[in-house]
């Protein structure tokens, strides 16, 4: 285990970003992606891998000039690194793909004031190494990613009948489709079903490791 002041090894790092600390079931932060670009996986995947990319990124930039960075200005600072990377992540899709950039539209910009990125900056990023801030940045997205492509897995599926645009057997065919779960009301109603699937695994995973930690009071009582 890491006592208190030590750093955090890169596994513990790892199953943190995934799990422990997950930023959509956990922390429930950075919601306002799962309206807006959920309700179609290939669209959930593009957002997803550019904020893999953003927040890397700028906890590696961050943390490499978190020494010449002054206090008073820490902040306008992280904001301008995180803006510089999503800028060309917005330039690369007008350019390759407008069509994906159009069907994003603004929230690629919004990025910039996700909660999760500046959230990962402040936390670990100025107060550790380079490469370890850039493996908690990188962790902590790919939980937030794999949370939302499970989301628009379910609303794609259920709500059009199809996955990454191929009609899927049965919910193509033999399903009355949901067209609320292409809404915004579909997207908070499977959030709110995964965070208490997830939180419910959580908690139950709590509660075995603390029965089969915990002490006999008999043991105690022969001690």
């Amino acid at each position: 285990m890491n006592g208190p002041g030590k750093p955090k090894t890169i596994r513990v790092l790892v199953v943190d970003g995934l799990w422990d600390s997950n930023p959509i079931f956990r922390q429930v932060l950075g919601i306002c992606s799962t309206l807006a670009v959920t309700n179609l996986v290939l669209n959930t995947a593009v957002m997803c891998a550019a904020l893999v990319f953003t927040l890397s990124l700028s906890a590696l930039s961050v943390s490499a000039l978190r020494a010449l960075t002054p206090r008073s200005v820490r902040m306008m600072v992280e904001t301008l690194i995180i803006a510089f990377y999503v800028i060309i992540v917005d330039i690369v899709l007008k350019a390759y793909w407008p069509s994906m950039s159009d069907n994003l539209g603004p929230y690629v910009g919004l990025i910039i004031t996700n909660c999760i990125v500046m959230g990962r900056c402040e936390a670990c990023a100025n107060s550790n190494p380079p490469l370890r801030a850039m493996a908690d940045g990188c962790f902590n997205a790919l939980g937030y990613a794999w949370i939302l492509l499970i989301i628009a897995t379910v609303r794609e599926i259920m709500g059009m009948g199809t996955f990454l645009g191929l009609a899927v057997p049965y919910f193509s065919t033999q399903w009355d489709k949901w067209i609320i779960m292409v809404m915004p009301p579909g997207g908070f109603f499977v959030l709110a079903v995964a965070i208490w699937v997830m939180r419910s695994i959580q908690i139950g995973r709590q509660d075995a490791a603390h029965k089969g930690v915990a002490p006999s009071p008999r043991g105690e009582d022969r001690q």
